[in-house]
Parts: C-alpha cells; sequence; structure tokens
C-alpha cells in the first residue's frame, strides 16, 4: 500500500481485508513519524466524550483547515448557530440576523487570502492520498434498516410517509461592501445599485431616519457606513459614465459594450430617480442630470478628436464634424436609445449633448481671428449644412422639449457676418483699383491686348454675391449692398480715366484702327457690368437704389463718349461725301450717296465687335446723324426749285437716296425705324402741287416728329418756291398751331430728336403791312399793342441743342 508506506505505516499493521488493526490494544498511528496526541486539556474534549487530541491529529494528517472543512472553532454542523437568519462574516464569525459584514473586513479577506494561498500551495496528490488513506479503516459503510422495515413486518405494505412541514423561507443575506464592488467592477450595475440602495436604508435607519448625507459622526459603525455608501456611489458612477463613453466610440465597441450594459445603466437611473422622489429634494442625488452632463462630455470629446486641426483648414474640420455626427447620431438612434428605458428619453439627451457639444466647438472657433474665407465656411455650414444635412436626417420627433437652441447666438452671427462685408469692401476696393490700374496700362500701347477688365471685375464681385445669399437672405442682401457701393465708386473711377484717355491728344496720334479698338473695348465694358448693377439693386435693399443711379449714370456717360468719339471719327472721313449732297451735279449723278454708303458699310464691320446693347445705340445715333448731315445742306437753300420740273427732279432724287440709305441701315441692323420716312415727306412737300395736300403732308411731318419748327417748314417752301402768300399762311399754321399748343413743352428725348440739331440761317425780308395783317389770327389783330408791329417781330428763337 504505497499511501501507509508514504506515511511509515508497517505492512504488518494492516489487515488482509484492508482494514487497519482494532483500534483497542493500541494506537495505530504512533509509529508515524511527527504524529504525536496533544494534550487533552489543552485541546478540550469532543462532544461524544472522547479526548479531540486524536481528531487535531487527523487535521494536521489532512493538511485541512477549519476554512477549507467549512469548520468554526466553537461550532459544529449541529449547532444552534446552524439554522437560517443569522449571517456569518469572511472569517466564520455568528452575526445577528441583518447585521452585514462592513468594510473593517478588507484588512482580514487580504490576510485571510495569504494563509490561503500557502496552504494552496500543498500538492494535491498528497492531500487525496491522506484522505484515501483514513477510509481505508473504515470499510464500507453497512447499511441500516429504517424505522419503517423494523416496525412493519415483511410482506406488509409500509404505511404513508407523514407530509413534510412546509420550510420557512430563507432570508436573503445582506452583500458585504466589497462584495457590491465587486458585482459594480463585473458591470451588474443594477443588482450593485439595488444592494447599495438597500446598505443606505440600513444607514438611514442607524442613523436616527435622517435624510441621506454626508457621513454621521455620532457612531463609528453609522459613520463607516456612510463613508462605505459615498464610495460605492463613486464607484458606480464612473462605471456609468465609462460606458457612456464605451458606448459612443464607434460601431464595433458599442456593440462590444453590448445593450444589456447599456439597458442596466438605463435601469439604474430609474431607480435612482424612484429613490429621489424618496430622498427629498435636498439629498436628491440626480443622477440623470448627470448622466446628460456625461453624454454631453462624451460627445465633446468625440468632437473634438474628430476635427483636432484638419489640413485643410476649417471648411475640412466642419466636414470632419459633419461625418463624427452622423455616425454616432445613427448608433445612437440605432442601438443605443432602444436598450434605455422609453421614459427616460435617451435620443433626445444624445442629441442635445451633441448640439450643446457642438455650439461650445463653434463658438470657440468664431471668437478666433479667421480669414475670410474661413468665416464663409463657418457660416454656411451653420445656417445651411448643419440644418439641412444633419437635423434634416434626424428624427427631430423624438425631442421631448421642442426644438434645439441656435448653435451660434444671434450676435456672434452678426459680427461674423459684419467682418465678412468690411473685409470684402476692403479687399474688392483694393482689387478692383488694381484691376483697372493694370488694364489702363494697356490703353496707350499700340499692341490691340484684348481687355478682360470687365470680367476680371464681375469674377470679383460675383464670389461675393453668389456665396452670401447661399448662407441666409438677410446676409446676401448686405452683402450685395455693399458689393453694389463698391462697383459705384470703381464706375467713378473708370469714367474719369476714360475721359482722361479720350482728351489726351497722344492718344488719338494712334494708328485709328488700334484707336477705335480700344474704344470699342471699353464700350464693352458697359453690358456685364450695368447688368451687373442692375442684378446688386434687385437683390439689395431698398437702400441700394442711390449707388444703382451712380453706377448707371457713370456707364452711361462713358458709352456716349465713346460712341460720340466713332461717330465723329467716321464723320469725319463722310463729311467730303455730305458736301457734294445737294448741288446741281447731286441731281445727276449718285456719287456722293455712293461714298457715303460704301463708307458706312465698311466702317460697320469694325463696329460689329462691339456687344449688341452698345452696338444698336450707336448705329442708331450713326442713322440718326447721316441722315441729319443729309437733311442739313437741304434746308440750308443750297439748290432753289423755280419750276415744276426742277421739283419733280429733287423730289425723285431724294427718295431714291432714302431707299438707299433705308436699305444700309436696315443692313446695320439700326433700331432708328423712325428716321426712314422723314425725307420721303420732305420730298412729298417739295413736289405737291395743291395747298390743301402740302397742309396734310406738314401735319404728318409735325405729327411724325416733333420737334420741328415753323422756320424749317419755312425754309422748306423756300426751297420749292412758294411765293403765296395766303397758301404759306395755311401751311405755317400747322406749325404754329404746335408751338402755340406746346407752349413750355419738354423737348424730346435725345435719341428721338431729328430737326433740333438742324440750325436754318434764313436771311429776314420785310413784307408788306397788309400781307403781314393777313397772316396774323382774328385775335392777335384785335390787340392794339401789336398793330402795326407785326412786321419788326422778331424771329422765335430756336429750341437749345439737347446737351449730348
Amino acid at each position: 500500500m504505497p499511501i501507509l508506506k508514504s506515511l511509515g505505516v508497517a505492512d504488518s499493521k494492516v489487515s488482509r481485508a484492508g482494514t487497519l488493526p482494532g483500534r483497542s490494544s493500541r494506537n495505530p498511528f504512533e509509529d508515524v513519524p511527527g504524529l504525536e496526541e496533544e494534550e487533552t486539556g489543552r485541546l478540550g474534549s469532543l462532544p461524544n466524550g472522547t479526548s479531540c487530541g486524536r481528531r487535531a491529529t487527523l487535521e494536521k494528517l489532512a493538511g485541512l483547515s477549519p476554512f477549507r472543512l467549512g469548520w468554526a472553532p466553537g461550532r459544529r454542523a449541529g449547532s444552534p448557530g446552524h439554522g437560517h437568519g443569522q449571517s456569518r462574516s469572511f472569517l466564520g464569525r455568528v452575526l445577528p440576523p441583518g447585521m452585514r459584514r462592513s468594510s473593517a473586513d478588507f484588512g482580514l479577506l487580504a490576510r485571510l487570502q495569504g494563509s490561503r494561498a500557502q496552504a494552496d500551495e500543498e500538492a494535491p496528490g498528497e492531500a487525496a492520498g491522506r484522505l484515501a488513506f483514513l477510509r481505508l479503516g473504515r470499510g464500507p459503510k453497512p447499511r441500516r434498516a429504517s424505522l419503517a422495515e423494523r416496525v412493519v413486518p415483511a410482506g406488509e405494505a409500509a404505511p404513508e410517509p407523514p407530509p413534510k412541514a412546509r420550510e420557512p423561507p430563507k432570508m436573503k443575506e445582506p452583500l458585504s461592501v466589497l462584495e457590491i464592488l465587486s458585482l459594480i467592477q463585473q458591470r451588474e450595475l443594477a443588482r450593485a445599485d439595488e444592494h447599495i440602495l438597500e446598505l443606505e436604508a440600513e444607514e438611514l435607519a442607524s442613523s436616527g431616519g435622517g435624510a441621506p448625507g454626508p457621513p454621521q459622526v455620532e457612531g463609528a459603525g453609522g459613520g463607516r457606513r456612510a463613508r462605505d455608501v459615498a464610495l460605492l456611489y463613486e464607484a458606480l458612477q464612473r462605471e456609468l459614465w465609462a460606458l457612456v463613453r464605451e458606448t459612443l466610440a464607434g460601431p464595433g465597441l458599442g456593440l462590444g459594450a453590448g445593450a444589456g450594459a447599456v439597458a442596466q445603466l438605463g435601469q439604474v437611473l430609474v431607480q435612482e430617480e424612484a429613490a429621489d422622489g424618496r430622498r427629498g429634494p435636498g439629498a436628491a442625488r440626480k443622477l440623470r442630470a448627470r448622466w446628460a452632463e456625461a453624454v454631453a462630455r462624451a460627445a465633446r470629446e468625440r468632437l473634438e478628436a474628430a476635427a483636432p486641426g484638419a489640413p485643410g483648414g476649417l471648411a475640412a474640420q466642419l466636414e470632419a464634424l459633419r461625418a463624427r455626427l452622423l455616425e454616432d447620431m445613427g448608433v445612437v438612434r440605432g442601438r443605443l436609445a432602444p436598450a434605455y428605458p422609453a421614459g427616460l428619453g435617451a435620443f433626445g439627451v444624445y442629441l442635445r449633448g451633441y448640439h450643446g457639444a457642438l455650439a461650445d466647438w463653434l463658438g470657440a472657433a468664431a471668437r478666433r481671428r479667421l480669414p475670410l474665407a474661413d468665416r464663409y465656411a463657418l457660416l454656411h455650414w451653420h445656417h445651411q449644412v448643419y440644418p439641412r444635412e444633419v437635423l434634416g436626417l434626424v428624427d427631430m420627433v423624438a425631442l421631448e422639449n421642442g426644438e434645439l437652441g441656435p448653435l451660434l447666438s444671434p450676435g456672434t452671427v452678426r459680427g461674423l457676418e459684419d467682418e465678412c462685408v468690411t473685409d470684402v469692401k476692403a479687399q474688392t476696393r483694393a482689387a478692383l483699383l488694381r484691376a483697372l490700374q493694370e488694364d489702363e496700362e494697356h490703353w496707350g500701347s499700340a499692341e490691340g491686348t484684348p481687355s478682360s477688365l470687365a470680367q476680371d471685375v464681375c469674377e470679383l464681385l460675383e464670389e461675393h454675391t453668389e456665396r452670401a445669399p447661399r448662407i441666409s437672405q438677410e446676409f446676401g442682401e448686405r452683402m450685395a449692398h455693399c458689393c453694389l457701393g463698391g462697383l459705384a465708386e470703381f464706375l467713378q473711377s473708370f469714367q474719369q480715366r476714360v475721359e482722361r484717355f479720350h482728351e489726351n491728344p497722344g492718344v488719338r496720334e494712334l494708328l485709328p484702327d488700334t484707336y477705335i479698338s480700344r474704344t470699342i473695348a471699353l464700350v464693352n465694358c458697359g453690358p456685364p457690368l450695368r447688368a451687373l448693377a442692375e442684378r446688386l439693386a434687385r437683390v439689395g435693399p431698398p437702400e441700394s437704389e442711390p449707388a444703382r443711379e451712380a453706377a448707371a449714370s457713370a456707364l452711361d456717360r462713358v458709352t456716349r463718349l465713346c460712341h460720340r468719339v466713332l461717330a465723329d471719327l467716321l464723320f469725319q472721313e463722310l463729311q467730303p461725301h455730305f458736301n457734294k449732297l445737294m448741288r446741281r451735279k447731286w441731281l445727276s449723278s449718285p456719287e456722293a450717296l455712293d461714298g457715303i454708303v460704301g463708307t458706312l458699310g465698311a466702317q460697320a464691320l469694325a463696329l460689329r465687335r462691339m456687344q449688341d446693347e452698345p452696338y444698336q445705340a450707336l448705329v442708331a445715333e450713326l442713322h440718326r446723324r447721316a441722315l441729319v448731315e443729309y437733311v442739313k445742306p437741304l434746308l440750308r437753300g443750297r439748290l432753289r426749285c423755280r419750276s415744276a420740273r426742277t421739283r419733280s427732279r429733287v423730289a425723285g432724287r431724294l427718295r431714291e437716296d432714302a431707299a438707299q440709305l433705308q436699305r444700309l441701315f436696315r443692313r446695320l441692323e439700326s433700331p432708328a425705324s423712325w428716321l426712314d420716312a422723314v425725307v420721303p415727306h420732305l420730298a412729298e412737300v417739295l413736289q405737291l402741287e395743291d395747298t390743301p395736300s402740302i397742309q396734310v403732308e406738314v401735319g404728318v411731318l409735325v405729327r411724325d416728329y416733333p420737334d420741328i419748327r415753323r422756320k424749317h417748314v419755312a425754309a422748306l417752301l423756300d426751297i420749292r418756291g412758294l411765293r403765296s402768300t395766303a397758301a404759306r399762311h395755311e401751311i405755317l399754321a400747322v406749325a404754329r398751331d404746335l408751338e402755340l399748343s406746346e407752349g413750355g413743352a419738354l423737348a424730346p428725348p435725345r435719341d428721338r430728336a431729328f430737326f433740333a440739331d438742324i440750325p436754318v440761317p434764313r436771311p429776314p425780308f420785310c413784307l408788306g403791312l397788309p400781307l403781314v395783317l393777313g397772316c396774323l389770327p382774328p385775335s392777335r389783330l384785335a390787340r392794339p399793342s401789336l398793330t402795326g408791329l407785326a412786321c419788326l417781330r422778331p424771329p422765335s428763337p430756336t429750341r437749345p441743342r439737347a446737351q449730348r
């Protein structure tokens, strides 16, 4: 028997049946080294009256301590302390019912763990061998007949066993502080909170029923228990808020934490909120509010980690924030919020936490000195991206307390907009003047460098006028007003430099083609800049109208100046051909008009490079001026018709020239078609013979061209050789009635004036008094002050020419 050999027991002392020798003659363990009986007086006696020295020897033989065998000194299995309703400490002490191990046991437990660790170092095989050796001498346990078998004879049925009495329910043993702490570390938060609430209730009962609060000083036990409760609450909250951070760390880690842990977090909040109702307002722990603060802190950490300093500037950081917000809110909506109890409104708490953290981040960014591009990006993200691409994708119905507040205060937003407007005003003014200076350097050069001034100006201003309305309508109006004011200032400077350019005598010495090309380029700046000013005025507030008028006035002056320069150059070349008109050679040869038409057609090729709007205005002016120059020599009396045949030839020639000029300007796309009828009307007045027909034609002429005067009609009658006083009186009455009806009427607009630019130097001649009196109406003859003075009346002054 190897076990006995290892213990030093001789083989002869073991019987063949496998049992030890009899116990009566001699102690069988005397030969075992190191195993002597201890003194009986020191160990006492067992309940059956025998000495406990043998038991102590067996315990030493097995190497088991009272803690390993579940035995405590002074207590056995059948002792009264073994019943229900009693609690034992870690050291096996018998505690009264309801008592709980306190934090003072922590040190004892640590020392106990050290002694256990030494005992555990024993080889498990040796201990097992000792137990087996102890069972050898006892043999198999004999089967004892039951009481029923001894009472009931064989062959008879055994009576029914009596019903068992119902045992009283076992009372739940309260956990120690260390065990509650272990539950917290194992994330069994709901159970741990329940035991903390029980411990807090015990502390409240021991302190006299007062409200929970700081540790009491009346008794050492009560103060220690209050400290235990406070420490356990701190540990519980650390785990709760750590769980909040972990579940927001990302989809993978959020799933690893599990919905069960989140559900326990919510259960703890519900339990503590119910406990706060019992504690009262002064002692409430308010874990729900602290949970919201923890969510806000976790959200702040997440946002700061998402955009620490992106290389693309503030715009890239805002894009990173948008991506992080969408990712985290997707985790909250899909996994976290459903795991919380419905009454907590978890989604709204998380959304408000992220909203507040984002507001802090944007507020800190707005307080920095940002460049203009970053301020634009911040305002656009605040007004458009966040409401549309973040909150627009979030279920706002989940919010309990209505809408979220603004990310930035109205004062902060207004300050950012003011800074943008100020920077834009300063930057655009400097950039516009720099562009004008660079373009002006090429005006006097012989190189035909194309001008990009208008395009550069539009691009500089449209960069701001297109971005600002996308932020907000009010900001767009302010930016439009700012840009329109800058454009008006720029156009006034542009007008002054164009005037200096054309007044410079050295510039006119350039090649005609270069000078004309440069003038056309300056005119072409007008339409895009005018359209920009009109668009800014429509977008801007009502107070933008003065700036729009100033911009339009500057462009009008530039356009009129350039048109006059081009027209003067063209008519300097045409003047020799106009000098050949209304002479006898003109009646027989179309050479003069052919020269006019050919020159105008050739110059029109260069004018085609002009924009449509100024081109049509220039062609209309050329059309009007060409007909004015054509009619001037006719009304000056170069040609006198002394016979009907001559009048017919002159009228026919006038109609032919009018038709040729009409074809020319139609080909040039002139919008001044109202000028086509002036020469045919004059030809009709010259050719008609009867006075009523001439009166009708003069009436039509006066109706179509209201700036015609009696001097023009009189000069026309002189050309056709009409000397009849009565006929002249009837014909001139039409023009006279017009002058009397108009009185002080305003002159027609510049683009509708024709006869006002045709002076008529008519030599005065005195008719006889009867003739003059016959020309006056009866109403004027009745006035004695005019009798005899009619022939001395000076001719009515011509209407002054309108300013060009």
